[in-house]
């Protein structure tokens, strides 16, 4: 019968290293709804950058903003209320990347500290 004996520090440090490594690789590819990865290209932003303004300017539009819709990249439009003159007025795609309006009511600032 062979006994080694362990150099626990080195089998620490092994077992830490191995830890970071799988860490690492599950955020690098989080997997999405349908398994895609949820990083997004960086193409959306432009987009959503040229057509802010004109999304913000209808009525009941309280915020836009870069999501994932079944797993692929899109534009979210936020909405005090979601009814059917407002989602009338923003169209369900844009430049190819998919719109969701969503229903958030109205946004308020948060009380300031010690008022």
């Amino acid at each position: 019968m062979l006994i080694r004996k362990v150099n626990w520090g080195v089998a620490a440090m092994a077992a830490l290293l191995l830890c970071i490594a799988v860490i690492g690789c599950a955020m690098a590819k989080s997997p999405g709804p349908k398994g895609e990865n949820m990083k997004t290209d960086g193409k959306i932003l432009p987009v959503l950058e040229r057509h802010r303004n004109e999304l913000m300017a209808i009525p009941g539009v309280t915020g836009v903003a870069e999501g994932r819709c079944d797993g692929r990249p899109c534009i979210k439009v936020y909405v005090t209320e979601k009814t059917p003159e407002i989602a009338g007025k923003i169209p369900a795609e844009i430049e190819g990347f998919p719109v969701s309006v969503e229903e958030t009511g109205e946004f308020r600032p948060l009380p300031e500290k010690g008022h």
